[in-house]
């Protein structure tokens, strides 16, 4: 690697370790570590949403002629992607208004970039000894998708506002009736299409 990269990940590291210090230093406050942030995310409509999304990128994975892309990144950050973004998104929406503190909004930062790049990142490194090319498009490209699934999974009807995210009300996250996914399916689509274009414009 050259230096600039070596001191590109030293830096994003050393941010990371922060980050780890700062998750436990405030765990009570973060909902990731809570278990009604997990009752939230594990709806049966979410599950299934996220399954069919993780399928379909790991699938088509080895046949996008994209040589940085295989099974193994292509499960690891859709995972990250579906644990971590619905918290990543609504915290930093929380912090837009007002009502995040600092350590919690650099947190969901660094969750939010190891999800999306870092992780990818390090793991080509392993596999293939040095600092991936394409790690600046991959930022902005998976990035999109990281937003994209945080907003979905965030998703939410309320009696008397309609449609909303979840993270626009009080008391956020919390867990609805699975079958308030009948009702914001027509919401749900362009996240899901915007997804599904991304992913098989690489075939082509």
């Amino acid at each position: 690697m050259t230096t600039s990269f070596i001191f590109y990940t030293l830096s994003w590291s050393l941010a990371c370790l922060a980050a780890i210090f700062l998750m436990f230093g405030h765990r009570s406050t973060i909902e990731l570590f809570q278990s009604r942030y997990w009752q939230f995310l594990l709806q049966d409509w979410k599950i299934a949403s996220f399954l069919l999304a993780a399928v379909g990128l790991i699938v088509i994975a080895p046949y996008t002629g994209d040589p940085t892309w295989d099974y193994v990144d292509a499960s690891f950050m859709s995972i990250l992607t579906f644990a971590t973004a619905p918290w990543a998104v609504g915290t930093l929406y929380l912090a837009i208004r007002g009502k995040a503190k600092a350590a919690k909004v650099y947190v969901a930062v660094c969750i939010w970039m190891f999800s999306a790049s870092w992780s990818y990142d390090v793991y080509l490194i392993l596999r293939d000894g040095g600092y991936p090319d394409t790690w600046l498009p991959n930022i902005f490209a998976s990035s999109v998708l990281y937003v994209s699934a945080g907003l979905l999974w965030n998703l939410e009807w309320k009696e008397g506002r309609g449609v909303i995210f979840g993270f626009m009300e009080p008391g956020w996250p919390k867990v609805s009736d699975n079958r308030v996914f009948l009702k914001i399916v027509w919401f749900a689509l362009p996240f899901m299409i915007l997804a599904a274009a991304m992913i098989t414009a690489f075939l082509f």
